[in-house]
């Protein structure tokens, strides 16, 4: 589904991306991990063509997108949704509304398809009609979570990036947003990269698991040959050691 081929970018003279080579499979949940500040985020920023690499490619369905422009850019980014670190929703609009906005505002559906719609994905994460007329300020941390997550859905996305999904939550809540996004997935069927640093709940959703370290890819395969890589890094970060998560 995603090709990365040797992709570089670099920032203030570092390198956070130095020759980066991925492949991430159609219709699996793919997981990238790393420490704060290792470029986890800056990678899912190229996927959607956001930043573009200095060097590489970045094939979408065999497309590159790091030629695209214009149009072209538009469609591709048609195959995507996206759940942002910190939610993202609009503190003026109504759950309901929130996660109705990218109908609203992209399909010529009328006003009853998307209200079947929006109840729908709404459902999909556990959230009751009586929610629908709440602001965002209303809400815990997890519900903010499970609208936004909702609403990456709404457009039945082929692929879907979750950046950091249960950043500031308790580890029940951590556990409550894993197990939905693994829900929604055996639904749908999406192909899901999701980029984290909460071991080892993270490994809970994932098909395969990559590590990015340094601007490198340095470890790469199912949650279970990734626990077992032998790397002094890979095995620091796993086991939660300061030094590997801070150095």
């Amino acid at each position: 589904m995603i090709e990365l081929i040797d992709v570089v970018r670099t920032f203030d003279g570092q390198r956070v991306l130095d020759g980066i080579n991925l492949t991430i499979p159609r219709g699996k949940i793919t997981v990238i991990i790393g420490k704060s500040g290792a470029g986890k985020s800056v990678l899912l920023k190229h996927l959607v063509g956001l930043l573009k690499p200095e060097r590489g490619r970045i094939l979408i369905d065999g497309f590159d997108i790091t030629q695209a422009k214009g149009r072209q850019l538009q469609e591709c980014r048609k195959k995507f949704g996206v759940l942002f670190q910190g939610g993202a929703l609009f503190d003026s609009l109504t759950v309901f509304e929130n996660v109705a906005f990218p109908l609203r505002e992209k399909t010529r559906l009328s006003a009853a398809e998307i209200a079947v719609r929006t109840r729908q994905r709404l459902a999909q994460v556990n959230l009751s009609q009586e929610m629908e007329d709440k602001f965002p300020d209303e809400l815990s941390g997890g519900m903010k979570k499970r609208v936004a997550l909702a609403r990456a859905l709404i457009e039945e996305p082929e692929i879907l990036l979750f950046d950091e999904p249960v950043t500031g939550l308790d580890p029940p809540m951590t556990n409550t947003v894993f197990h939905l996004i693994a829900k929604t997935h055996q639904e749908i069927g999406y192909t899901g990269v999701v980029v984290s640093h909460d071991i080892p709940a993270v490994f809970q959703v994932a098909d395969y698991v990559a590590m990015l370290h340094q601007g490198k890819i340095i470890a790469w395969g199912s949650p279970a040959e990734v626990q077992a890589n032998p790397l002094p890094m890979v095995q620091g970060f796993i086991r939660g050691e300061v030094n590997f998560l801070e150095g």
